[in-house]
């Protein structure tokens, strides 16, 4: 019996002038995925069908499942569109499932098929009870949900579903650059961003001697984890050393970590045009630490006049961690690797910093040209498939 991966859509559904480029990213982004292995893929305004080979199955789903822009997906078997052949099916794979109710559910997507959905329902829940002992119909809560899709040339029967990741495909909007630390927060927050169906860079302020290499390798995992829901991710690597020297040696230090926020989102802004990225990404989340209060967010985000997107921000930490969990980046997240936002935390930071006196302290030295700088020599890691790359190549 020929059986495809049947894609249902959702929110995609939505779309109307653009629904065929939603769904065509989409068709691309699983081409892509499902590249290593021997498929064929069909879509259409309602569907996507993927033919598989059966021992590939358990495998594909686990990289289905991850493709942003499925709603739903089922493993339907494949009939000619006629009242026998379905009907002949259709005991054949029920006759394998154990149960002891039933309900049955036609869409009969091709009019021109003689017997109406309903009709045919009951046509069909005779068949069963006719042919199977001690079964009866539950249609409110049912051990077997049967659909049987009724299509043009082909027909498709399912009873089980799984859930997709949802969201839009990845690509059907433009770039964002994600400020992307060692920590719970901004893996989450640039999932998240993916799921919209934005396209990532992650851009990662490293300050060594003060924070390790370690700390960098625990960046470039998490870019991994997070590649599992894209293509690749460029991850630029900024030598923040110099500016955070400057700003501890010269800055109060209550306004310390205020004036490094600043100096982030300005080399953050001339990233992204310079890698034409239209906003910037990050895992704030209101009150969190000193630096997210609204009255700190309020000054640092004044250098910038780049929407930033904090897809975090209304959350609570326990809800960041459990999505931390669900895409398997809490794990790496908590290894014990400073990096340059807590390596260097003041005691007493301002939670309610004032604009003029950031501006007046950062004016102590002369960040322009530092900016400057760490924009030119950033190091760029092409952050693709785990299996497609070594650490040792990338340190």
């Amino acid at each position: 019996m020929d059986r495809v991966i049947l894609i249902k859509y959702g929110e995609l559904s939505t779309k109307k002038g653009n629904r065929n480029f939603f769904i065509n990213t989409l068709y691309n982004n699983v081409r892509n995925k499902l590249k290593e292995y021997d498929v064929k893929i069909r879509k259409d305004r309602a569907r996507m069908y993927i033919e598989f080979k059966d021992e590939d199955l358990d495998s594909i789903k686990s990289v289905v499942d991850k493709i942003f822009g499925i709603h739903m997906y089922h493993i339907a078997y494949v009939v000619n569109s006629n009242e026998e052949d379905i009907k002949s099916l259709l005991l054949n794979v029920v006759q394998k499932e154990i149960f002891k109710t039933f309900k049955i559910e036609t869409k009969r997507s091709d009019k021109n098929f003689p017997i109406h959905s309903q009709d045919f329902n009951r046509v069909l829940g005779g068949l069963l009870l006719k042919n199977i002992n001690n079964i009866s119909v539950d249609v409110h809560n049912p051990d077997l949900w049967i659909k049987v899709e009724i299509r043009e040339k082909q027909s498709y029967i399912y009873f089980n579903g799984y859930c997709g990741s949802g969201g839009y495909p990845v690509g059907t909007q433009p770039r964002g650059m994600l400020m992307l630390s060692g920590g719970i927060d901004s893996p989450v927050a640039g999932y998240l961003a993916m799921k919209r169906g934005v396209v990532l860079d992650a851009v990662y302020f490293e300050a060594i001697p003060h924070t390790s290499l370690e700390a960098r390798n625990k960046v470039i995992t998490l870019c991994k984890k997070l590649v599992e829901y894209t293509d690749s991710i460029n991850l630029h690597i900024v030598n923040f050393t110099p500016i955070q020297e400057e700003i501890y040696k010269n800055c109060r230090e209550d306004y310390c970590i205020t004036i490094m926020r600043r100096m982030m989102y300005r080399i953050m802004e001339k990233i992204a045009s310079k890698y034409k990225g239209y906003v910037i990404v990050n895992g704030e989340s209101i009150g969190q630490v000193a630096s997210q209060t609204l009255t700190s967010m309020s000054v640092i985000n004044s250098v910038t006049n780049m929407p930033v997107i904090r897809p975090v921000a209304c959350l609570d930490k326990l809800e960041i961690i459990d999505i931390a969990r669900k895409i398997d980046t809490y794990e790496t997240s908590i290894l014990p690797f400073e990096d340059c936002c807590t390596v260097f935390v003041p005691k007493h930071p301002a939670i309610n910093p004032r604009g003029d006196i950031s501006i007046s302290e950062e004016n102590k030295f002369n960040y322009e040209e530092m900016i400057n700088e760490a924009v030119e020599t950033l190091n760029t890691i092409k952050v693709e498939n785990a299996k497609d790359m070594e650490f040792s190549d990338l340190l």
